[in-house]
């Protein structure tokens, strides 16, 4: 094994020799995401630093004497490790290539620039373990000398006090985890901070972008509190926003070391991030969660307008069912006014951790004695530190002044599973040492006094009655590695399937670059792949698949997308649905989608897979296109369904001349609300000014005559939109009208599934009292 390679030689695969960090970082630069440049010191490095050193036998020693309860041992057996390794040698050989690799990331002039020098655990940045701040980071690190010493701090850092309780609690062997150590170029970092690409709390399909001024230090401890940004993943809109005061930050100083530096007082209270780049941020949180099949944690830092991903690691705190939910607001304020009465709340701050406990109140602040905190103890804190995890592990809740969702506090408590509220600004002056207190970490309170404990019984664990209606209830699906959990919903299949999620996450670049590399057969087999997984899990089940729906400006995104693509002024409205599919310029490559959807029908046997053409303009095209179907094989029949996006008003106009040429139609009702109001879905200024709406008498009229009309033809009426996984008097109203199925987002299903079934049942008792 090499002791050094660059980072752009490593993948996600590297975990035994680069350590989590590294392999993450190695597997996003070969990704094409934008890394800092740099190079790794392998877990070989380490083992030959310690073999020329004599140090694993010292060790060995040295930790025998180990009692992990007291916090004076776990810091003494830590201080003569660290000792060890400090006075130890690297060896001239490992010295020389370290330096020359130094010298080449600057150019190989000799000129050094700054660095950063970063711990990587073979245990870190797992699944199943996060090992949030357990090894050192060095910032700013400039010569030789010092970049020397920071390397041996780094490898010494896997024996702090810290590290060694969370091994053995998470039941890792010391000896079988090595220390690689990352050196890569330091980003200024005007702004930086944290992003999970599932809400790691209630776990519904949120991007959570945490974001503060200066380096991503500050806001990683937990030292500042961060301003929030959540975007909902699927529609790419920001749903919610908690703008915080930052009066500092952490800067470059003058001779390469981290400074502390006021914040001018001008910006203080201002949001940090344009909402233009809280979306891209997002979109580039949705790739990485595409390329590793897997909800992440992603650390970032922008430098003059350029965004650098500087850390990424799978959510390590989902619930093991995989199970979507959490309250929403409405729940929250509901569960607050029912449970806690105002007189009895001592303060608020934000839910980072779920969970519900009673205990005494244990202050610890910074230099006092980890023991201080007991078992059952409720630790209070301004914030948390790395140093502070044997602690936390004996708490039963924790509560900050400082901080935010992805702060240490908020990742070690989700974790431990226990209750934790973050951001409160003043749990250290309302709380006082032994009082008793809840803590609430479902809705953020902390209320004065204990509850009762409740005598233990035997309970029998109960499946919620899932009820029967009339309605069909789908879902709508864009990640088709996602299939098998939700195929054990309760639901008739899948309404709306984005196929041009596919191209994302399956195929990577544009459909005509690779028909003009001569791959188009190998785009055919990789959709047809991706359709593969969500019809099996669903099968016999219907599966709508939506053809390709992407914007130009979306399509220019793609590998090799700009020698395609024109610039559109309101892509939204321009090249895209059933017109990109009718041009000279496209028709080809949209032929490869119909021959994909054949080859999942015909060679892996689903005919449970049917077709939903998006953005229907005129019956023209409408006739060209399934006339272009019929040659690739897909005509309508008995195990066959062509369905309409219902979603420009033509449709609504001319449902009589649409219905005779489909099998049903399902409701676009954003781009409907978009076009009928003339209100841009993405305009969060129309959206609060309350123009965007799907409940709007408008809306609700055109609904109403597309339904009649087509039932009036005998197709059906569906609705994938967002309006009934939001709004439930919007579900009260489709059912009422008589629509056939809706289709929801995954999170939303029991929840709707049984307000249907209550509306249905209204239904039933007016018409049999009018009947009386």
């Amino acid at each position: 094994m090499k002791n050094i390679l660059n980072i752009s030689e490593l993948s996600v695969n590297d975990v035994d020799i680069a350590g989590g960090k590294g392999a993450n970082l190695g597997e996003l630069t070969e990704a094409g995401f934008q890394v800092p440049p740099g190079f790794a010191l392998t877990t070989a490095a380490y083992d030959y630093f310690l073999e020329t050193n004599g140090l694993a036998r010292r060790i060995r020693e040295i930790m025998a004497d180990l009692d992990k309860e007291s916090d004076k041992s776990l810091h003494d057996v830590s201080e003569a490790i660290f000792d060890a390794f400090v006075a130890g040698r690297i060896p001239d050989d490992l010295e020389g290539m370290i330096l020359q690799e130094f010298d080449d990331l600057f150019g190989g002039t000799g000129e050094y620039g700054l660095v950063a020098v970063r711990s990587s655990a073979t245990a870190e940045d797992l699944p199943t373990a996060s090992f949030a701040g357990q090894q050192e980071t060095f910032l700013n690190v400039y010569t030789p000398d010092d970049l020397l010493d920071k390397i041996k701090r780094c490898w010494a850092s896997l024996f702090t006090p810290r590290a060694i309780v969370y091994r053995e609690n998470q039941g890792f062997e010391h000896e079988k985890v090595k220390l690689a150590v990352i050196i890569q170029k330091m980003v200024r970092s005007d702004i930086s901070g944290i992003m999970f690409t599932i809400d790691p709390n209630s776990e519904l399909p949120h991007i959570i972008i945490e974001a503060g001024y200066g380096l991503g230090e500050a806001l990683v401890s937990g030292k500042v509190t961060p301003d929030t940004y959540v975007v909902e993943k699927f529609h790419k809109r920001i749903i919610n926003k908690r703008v915080a005061k930052q009066t500092w930050k952490f800067v470059r100083g003058e001779r390469g070391d981290t400074v502390r530096e006021d914040v001018e007082e001008d910006i203080q209270n201002v949001q940090k991030m344009a909402d233009e780049d809280i979306l891209a941020l997002a979109e580039v949180g949705n790739q990485v969660e595409l390329h590793y099949d897997h909800p992440m944690d992603i650390e970032w830092a922008m430098e003059g307008g350029e965004l650098y991903l500087v850390q990424a690691r799978p959510v390590t705190t989902l619930k093991k069912n995989g199970a979507v939910g959490g309250p929403s607001k409405e729940e929250t304020d509901r569960m607050m006014k029912e449970e806690v009465s105002g007189e009895n709340i001592i303060t608020k701050g934000l839910a980072a951790s779920p969970g519900r406990t009673s205990g005494k109140v244990t202050m610890l602040e910074e230099g006092m004695s980890l023991d201080v905190v007991k078992n059952g103890d409720i630790l209070v804190t301004q914030m948390t530190t790395p140093d502070m995890v044997p602690a936390m592990t004996r708490a039963i809740a924790i509560v900050t002044d400082e901080g935010g969702m992805t702060c240490h506090a908020a990742i070690v408590a989700r974790e431990l599973g226990i209750p934790c509220i973050v951001g409160t600004t003043n749990a250290t002056k309302l709380l006082i040492e032994d009082q008793l207190i809840t803590v609430d970490g479902n809705i953020g309170v902390i209320i004065n006094g204990a509850e009762e404990e409740k005598e233990e019984e035997t309970v029998v664990a109960v499946q919620p009655t899932v009820p029967v209606t009339g309605t069909n209830i789908m879902i709508n699906m864009s990640i088709p590695q996602k299939a098998e959990e939700y195929a054990s919903l309760p639901v008739d299949g899948v309404g709306l399937m984005r196929i041009e999620f596919l191209f994302t996450s399956f195929v990577k670049e544009h459909p005509l670059s690779l028909m003009e590399q001569g791959r188009g057969d190998e785009l055919v087999d990789m959709l047809a792949k991706g359709l593969g997984i969500v019809g099996r899990a669903f099968y016999p089940r219907p599966v709508v698949v939506r053809t390709s729906d992407f914007k130009t400006n979306e399509y220019r995104d793609m590998n090799g997308g700009e020698a395609y693509e024109p610039k559109e002024s309101n892509p939204m409205i321009g090249w895209r649905g059933c017109s990109r599919y009718v041009s000279e310029d496209y028709r080809e490559a949209y032929r490869l989608e119909l021959r994909a959807i054949k080859k999942a029908r015909e060679e892996m046997g689903l005919k449970n897979l049917w077709v939903m053409l998006p953005f229907v303009r005129t019956l023209e095209e409408l006739d060209d296109i399934t006339a272009m179907m019929s040659e690739e094989g897909l005509t309508r029949g008995k195990d066959f369904k062509l369905y309409l996006m219902a979603e420009v008003p033509c449709n609504i106009f001319m449902a009589e001349e649409f219905s005779d040429r489909c099998d049903g139609f399902s409701i676009g009702s954003n781009d409907l609300t978009q076009l009928i109001m003339g209100a841009d879905r993405d305009s969060d200024i129309l959206g609060r000014m309350g123009y965007f709406d799907e409940r709007n008498e408008a809306i609700k009229r055109a609904i109403s005559h597309l339904i009649r009309v087509a039932h009036s033809k005998g197709r059906l009426v569906s609705i994938c939109g967002q309006g009934p996984s939001v709004y439930p008097e919007f579900t009260e109203f489709l059912v009422r009208e008589g629509i056939d199925s809706i289709s929801l987002n995954p999170d939303t299903v029991l929840k709707t599934k049984s307000m249907v079934a209550s509306t249905e049942q209204r239904i039933i008792l007016e018409s049999l009292r009018k009947k009386d």
